[in-house]
C-alpha cells in the first residue's frame, strides 16, 4: 500500500485525486468555525445565534447526503463530485458577503450540501480497491480528506492575517472564506478531466430501480422508515432551535409550516421506498440468498456514525471556543490548538481503517475502538481551566484517535454490505453522522461543553456493547477481489444463508 500510495499511478492515483476532493470540500465546509469568535464580534452576534450557526453548517448535510448517494449511484462518482466541488463556490462566497445573522444562516444551510461530498468517495474508492484492502483504503481516503478541517483551523487564520492589509489591517475572513469556494471550483474542472468511475473492463454497477433503496425483507423495509424518521426528527430539532426566542429566525407559525413540510417529505420518501420495493412488499418477489443484505446492520452502522463521526463535527466545531472560554486564549490560539484534533485524521482514521483489514475482525475492531471512544470522552469530560494546557490538548488527541478511528473502521464495513447501492448505503450512514452532530451542537446549546464530552462518551459505550452483540462480520470480507466473491456466493447459495438472511 504505501508503495503504491508513493507511485501515483493506477488505483492510487484516483484514491490522491479523490481525497484531495474531500480534502477540499472539508476546507470548505469547516471554514466558519475558525472565524466564529471573530465573525460574531464584527456582526455583533450572540452566544446562541453562534451556537445556532454550528448547527445549520451540519443540518443540510443530512438530506443532501441520502440524495447525493442516489445520483451518485445513478450517474458516478466522476460527475457527481465534480459537480458538487463547482457548486462549493456559491455558499462559500455567500459567507464571504454575509453581513448579518439571518445571511449566514442561509449562507451556512447551503454549505451544509458540501459536506455530502464524503460519500461520493466511498463508492469511488470501493470501485477500485478489493475489499481485502477497503479498510485502509477508504481509511487514506477519509482521514487524509478529514484532514481539509485541519486544514481550514490551522490555515485559513493564518491566510486571513497575512491578507489583513486588504482589509485595512484587520482579519481578512471574507477572502479566506472566498478562496475555499474558488479552489474547490477549479479543482471540480481538473476531477472531471482526469478521472473515470471504474478500472478499464469494469462495469459500473447501478441499482435497477431509483427514488430509494433496496431492501431485500419486508423487515429491512420497516426498519429503513424508522431509520428515514430520524433524519427528519433531527432537521425538525433545528428548525425547533431556529425558532427559539434569544434566536428567532423563525416565528412559530414559520417553524411549525417547516414541520408540515418535513412531515410530506417524509410521507414522499415513504411512498418512494413504497414503490421501489412494491414487489418484495406484495409477494411478487423473493431475492436469492446471494442479493440479500439485512438492513438492521445498516442500521447499527448508523449508531456507529453517530459516536464517531457526530462527535468528532460537534468537537470539531466547539473546541475552538471551547479552550477559548476554558483557558483565555484569543480566538487565533485557541483555534490553532483546536486544529490538534482534525490533525490527527492524518493518521488516526487510516490506521482504524488498517485494524479493521489486519486483525481478521471488522465487527471487533469496531467493538473495542468504540469502547476507546467512550472513555476518552468521559476523560475529556474532566477539564477545566485548573487543568495544564499541555494536558488537556493530550485528553483532545486521544478522544480525536478514537473517534477518527472508528470512522475509518465503520466504512471498512460499508462498501461490503451491497456493492450497487453502496452510494446509499454510504449516505444514509453518513446522513446519521450529521444527524448526531446536531443532537450533540443541540445539547451543547442547550448545556454547556462538560455535558456534551459526557454524552458522547455515554453513546459510545451503549454503541460498543451493541456492536458486540448485534454487528455481524460481513461476507468476504477479507476477499482479494470482490467481483470473483460475489460469483462465488451467487453459484453455491446455502439453506444456512437462507435462513440467516430471512430473519
Amino acid at each position: 500500500m504505501l508503495k503504491g500510495l508513493i507511485s501515483f499511478q493506477g488505483r492510487y492515483r484516483i484514491l490522491h485525486q479523490t481525497w484531495f476532493a474531500f480534502f477540499l470540500t472539508f476546507v470548505c465546509w469547516f471554514n466558519f468555525a475558525p472565524f466564529a469568535g471573530l465573525i460574531q464580534k464584527e456582526l455583533h452576534l450572540s452566544d446562541p445565534q453562534k451556537t445556532t450557526l454550528l448547527i445549520c453548517n451540519v443540518a443540510l448535510t443530512i438530506p443532501a447526503r441520502i440524495i447525493i448517494g442516489m445520483l451518485l449511484d445513478r450517474f458516478g462518482p466522476r460527475i457527481t463530485y465534480s459537480c458538487l466541488l463547482m457548486f462549493a463556490v456559491v455558499p462559500c462566497m455567500a459567507t464571504a458577503m454575509s453581513h448579518d445573522f439571518n445571511q449566514l444562516v442561509w449562507s451556512r444551510l447551503l454549505m451544509g450540501i458540501v459536506g455530502s461530498g464524503f460519500v461520493i468517495g466511498i463508492r469511488m474508492v470501493s470501485e477500485w480497491f478489493p475489499p481485502k484492502d477497503i479498510g485502509i483504503a477508504q481509511g487514506v481516503y477519509g482521514g487524509w480528506g478529514n484532514f481539509g478541517a485541519f486544514g481550514a483551523e490551522f490555515a485559513l487564520p493564518i491566510l486571513a492575517v497575512a491578507t489583513g492589509f486588504v482589509a485595512g489591517g484587520a482579519s481578512n475572513w471574507r477572502l479566506a472564506i472566498a478562496l475555499t469556494g474558488i479552489v474547490a471550483a477549479i479543482y471540480g474542472v481538473i476531477y472531471f478531466n482526469t478521472v473515470q468511475d471504474t478500472p478499464s473492463g469494469k462495469v459500473y454497477k447501478r441499482p435497477k430501480k431509483n427514488g430509494a433503496m433496496e431492501v431485500t425483507s419486508k423487515g429491512s423495509f420497516y426498519a429503513m422508515l424508522l431509520s428515514n424518521f430520524g433524519l427528519i426528527f433531527a432537521l425538525g430539532l433545528l428548525a425547533w432551535r431556529l425558532a427559539q426566542p434569544k434566536i428567532h429566525f423563525l416565528s412559530q407559525s414559520q417553524m411549525y409550516i417547516v414541520w408540515i413540510g418535513l412531515l410530506g417529505l417524509y410521507a414522499y420518501q415513504t411512498y418512494q421506498g413504497w414503490r421501489v420495493n412494491k414487489e418484495l412488499l406484495t409477494g411478487q418477489k423473493i431475492y436469492a440468498p446471494s442479493e440479500r443484505y439485512q438492513f438492521r446492520q445498516v442500521a447499527l452502522l448508523e449508531f456507529t456514525y453517530v459516536t464517531n463521526f457526530g462527535s468528532e463535527l460537534a468537537a470539531v466545531s466547539m473546541l475552538p471556543i471551547f479552550f477559548e472560554t476554558t483557558f483565555g486564549l484569543d480566538h487565533h490560539m485557541a483555534s490553532t490548538l483546536a486544529s490538534s484534533y482534525p490533525f490527527l485524521n492524518l493518521v488516526s482514521r487510516p490506521s482504524g481503517g488498517l485494524i479493521s483489514d489486519k486483525l481478521g475482525s471488522r465487527k471487533w475492531t469496531m467493538t473495542v475502538i468504540s469502547v476507546g471512544i467512550g472513555i476518552s470522552y468521559l476523560l475529556a469530560y474532566e477539564i477545566n481551566g485548573s487543568w495544564a494546557l499541555p494536558l488537556a490538548i493530550a485528553v483532545t488527541m486521544l478522544s480525536a484517535y478514537f473517534a477518527q478511528a472508528g470512522c475509518g473502521a465503520t466504512y471498512g464495513i460499508v462498501p461490503l454490505i451491497k456493492k450497487e447501492i453502496t452510494g446509499q448505503i454510504s449516505g444514509n450512514v453518513g446522513a446519521y453522522g450529521n444527524f448526531g452532530g446536531v443532537i450533540y451542537l443541540t445539547i451543547l446549546s442547550l448545556t454547556n461543553a462538560r455535558t456534551l464530552f459526557a454524552t458522547m462518551g455515554i453513546a459510545a459505550l451503549v454503541c460498543a456493547s451493541l456492536c458486540a452483540f448485534c454487528l455481524k462480520e460481513p461476507k468476504g470480507s477479507f476477499a482479494e477481489d470482490y467481483e470473483t466473491t460475489a460469483t462465488a456466493e451467487n453459484s453455491l447459495p446455502s439453506s444456512s444463508m437462507l435462513a440467516e438472511e430471512l430473519e
